[in-house]
């Protein structure tokens, strides 16, 4: 297939435009930025969308991005960051002479409200209690297409578990100086996916024509709190992994509302994802984290 990447050029990008090409499929990058292989948005908006079989959007800014002080200002890139890019794809596969065969969007878990006691699947409610999960009801709300000629799928991801990059990129270090550890109480719950995981189920979801509506992104192991990925990981690395980093800290470095990300969590199963005939590769956080620092 010709597959349309949106925001190809990071880390989840990177790693599915590896996965598309090794099994025969053609990619084109759109990205800010113009060379071989890619469109840039401007030329998308301006002169519609290339001739494809799929396109799929991962755009947006880090979030998490410790270097960002989270203000209005911040709060308006990440919402623009995603909201648009998708505007932008939604509206010229519906323009397009001859649309995909599927459209692909990955959002978040955030959608899900935080708790220490609630088990979520795809059709759980959430999306409007708080700026996190009112950005993914919007970004999805963004990707929906008026004709039902294009198959339509969302991923909502959990937190990418992979080589050189994601959430793992960030906690190493402390990890490897023995200085890592759980963040705030360490009680909650953790959805996490390794990087191999999430790109094929986005391979999956772009092959298998029986595939659409929303797949949860995350991995099917029993639940993890954020005391036990601690633990999992200072062990992949050898390391002990008992200092907690305060609630303090991480409010005072992320502010109160992106703290809560990581402060909060939610149980969240992949019961469609599986229901689709997905095999994972690493249904366990041990072989996950094994195969990230190794």
């Amino acid at each position: 297939m010709r597959v349309l990447v949106g925001g190809g050029t990071g880390f989840i990008g990177t790693a599915l435009t590896q996965l598309l090409k090794a099994r025969g499929h053609e990619v084109t990058l759109v990205s800010r930025k113009p060379g071989p292989g890619r469109i840039t948005w401007d030329e998308l908006t301006t002169s519609g969308l290339p001739p494809c079989d799929a396109a799929v959007n991962l755009a947006g800014e880090n979030i998490l991005n410790p270097l960002r002080r989270w203000n209005e200002t911040f709060q308006k890139e990440v919402l623009s960051s995603r909201l648009e890019t998708t505007q932008i794809l939604a509206k010229a596969i519906t323009k397009a002479p001859q649309p995909p065969k599927v459209w692909v969007l990955v959002t978040g878990v955030a959608y899900y409200q935080p708790s220490p006691t609630a088990e979520y699947d795809e059709d759980s409610p959430g999306g409007d209690f708080d700026f996190f999960s009112n950005l993914v009801t919007k970004w999805e709300t963004a990707a929906r297409l008026p004709e039902e000629s294009t198959r339509q799928v969302v991923v909502r991801s959990g937190v990418v578990l992979g080589r050189g990059g994601g959430a793992i990129g960030q906690m190493l270090l402390p990890f490897r100086l023995g200085l890592g550890g759980p963040i705030g109480s360490g009680h909650q719950f953790f959805p996490w996916i390794h990087i191999r995981d999430l790109t094929g189920i986005l391979a999956h979801a772009l092959e298998a024509s029986h595939v659409q509506g929303v797949l949860n992104g995350v991995a099917p192991a029993p639940t993890t709190t954020n005391a036990e990925f601690a633990k999992a990981l200072g062990a992949a690395l050898g390391r002990p992994a008992f200092i907690p980093l305060p609630s303090t800290v991480v409010q005072a470095v992320f502010g109160q509302e992106r703290a809560i990300m990581l402060l909060e969590g939610q149980k969240v199963v992949p019961r469609r994802t599986l229901a689709t005939g997905y095999q994972y590769s690493f249904p366990e956080l041990e072989a996950a984290l094994k195969e990230v620092v190794a």
